[in-house]
């Protein structure tokens, strides 16, 4: 969910529009999207093998690799207990091989922190019990970055575990890749500042890549590609809305409990909450405040 839809669903608390309203908001906001934006980027790698394959082999160089599945919004299943995560797109090739594709606008959203985390989350979803280490899968994370994170004026950046004395590879099969979405050189022809290039425009027409402006056109210039991306604001928005109903519940139920003159039943009568989510409201007080 991001920020900018939070606050546009926080908005609806307060001032309502018309249906023609939000839906001209709605194709202002289509006209205006780019691949580099995370919500049009999943609209357009959903259910799209093929793109998120060529994608892929532009990235990483294996232009024989061989995409077998893949999936947007891939919940991680097996972080219970730990920081949980969501990943952007996600896919397996014909090899077992594991591919993380994450579009980070902040900065602070494509951190090495972050990657390292992604990388050692993908290792626990993907290794049963009992198997040995040796089985663990090859995998890929790869933020693609609105800004030059690095800071090199680099295309792409490419991290491995290696020998610090002498740049041995550890050939552990765990990649990192940052791609530079600042990178901008008329000079290099090569397809992946084509990629970049194209993940920074707003109009199929100016894309350099066809397959990726095929997609792009479909979802900005069809009237079913208009129509999907429209309900998929819409649920975006909806979902908004019911975080922050859910947020104004929260902060009425901190207010009472900080009070402390209602009972945990009343509490959650006033709030809207369940009495489980008051309970476990008061026991983060708690263990903030002993």
């Amino acid at each position: 969910m991001t920020k900018k839809l939070l606050k546009a669903g926080a908005a609806l608390l307060v001032k309502k529009k018309t249906e023609s309203q939000w839906h001209e908001d709605d194709l202002r906001t289509i006209e205006n999207y780019r691949p580099l934006d995370d919500d049009f980027m999943r609209e357009l790698f959903r259910n799209d093998l093929p793109l998120a394959q060529l994608v892929l082999r532009i990235i990483t160089g294996i232009e024989d690799l061989e995409l077998t599945k893949e999936e947007t919004q891939y919940d991680l299943k097996r972080l219970l207990g730990s920081r949980s995560i969501c990943l952007d797109v996600f896919g397996t090739d014909s090899k077992g091989r594991k591919f993380d594709l994450e579009i980070q606008r902040a900065d602070r959203g494509a951190t090495p922190q972050r990657a390292r985390y992604h990388s050692s989350a993908i290792d626990v979803e993907f290794l049963k019990a009992k198997e040995k280490f040796e089985e663990l899968p090859v995998s890929y994370v790869i933020f693609i970055t609105e800004n030059d994170v690095r800071g090199e004026n680099k295309l792409i950046y490419n991290f491995e575990w290696t020998d610090t004395a002498n740049g041995t590879p550890l050939n552990d099969g765990a990649h990192i890749i940052f791609v530079n979405g600042a990178y901008n050189n008329a000079e290099d022809t090569s397809d992946l500042a084509k990629l970049v290039h194209d993940f920074r425009c707003k109009r199929a027409e100016d894309m350099k890549i066809k397959e990726l402006a095929d997609k792009t056109r479909y979802f900005k210039e069809t009237p079913e590609g208009v129509s999907i991306m429209c309900k998929a604001i819409e649920e975006m928005r909806n979902e908004a809305t019911k975080e922050a109903e859910k947020l104004k519940s929260y902060q009425i139920a901190l207010k009472l409990l900080q009070r402390g003159k209602e009972t945990i039943e009343e509490i959650a009568e006033d709030s809207g909450l369940t009495i489980e989510e008051v309970n476990e409201l008061a026991a983060q007080i708690s263990s903030v405040t002993a």
